[in-house]
């Protein structure tokens, strides 16, 4: 009976989200939100790099549970980084991995392009339906 409740709650997500671009005069362009897409996967990509790059470089930038990151491969290190950046840019972080030293002011940079690139996006869309 659960899996019927979520496919419901999931159907409803996806008509109300679909909505948006089956008006007229839809408010949300594709173009913009794909766009938005782009910029945050390459931000938090960007900002991933740099963190490995500074690692490979000898600068210890980030903590897990109190502790120097120990990966055991490059690869496993890269989704650490991928990770703590991510949630450093769309939320203010969950605390299990930290920032210390120069990774603090990274991440302080990083959260900064997350709170603006929403309020960039809502200029373009409200310049984007001025225009109309």
């Amino acid at each position: 009976m659960k899996y019927v409740w979520i496919g419901i709650i999931i159907f409803v997500i996806g008509m109300s989200f679909l909505s948006f671009w089956q008006t007229k005069r839809s408010v949300i362009s594709v173009k913009n939100f794909i766009a938005i897409l782009f910029v945050y996967s390459t931000t938090m990509i960007g900002f991933a790099l740099v963190y490995t790059i500074l690692h490979i470089n000898g600068h210890v930038v980030m903590m897990e549970n109190g502790k120097t990151i120990v990966a055991s491969n490059f690869f496993q290190y890269v989704e650490t980084s991928l990770y703590f950046s991510a949630v450093t840019l769309l939320s203010v972080g969950y605390g299990d991995i930290v920032p210390i030293g120069i990774g603090r002011w990274i991440a302080m940079v990083e959260a900064l392009l997350g709170y603006a690139l929403p309020a960039a996006f809502v200029v373009r869309t409200v310049m984007d339906v001025e225009k109309r």
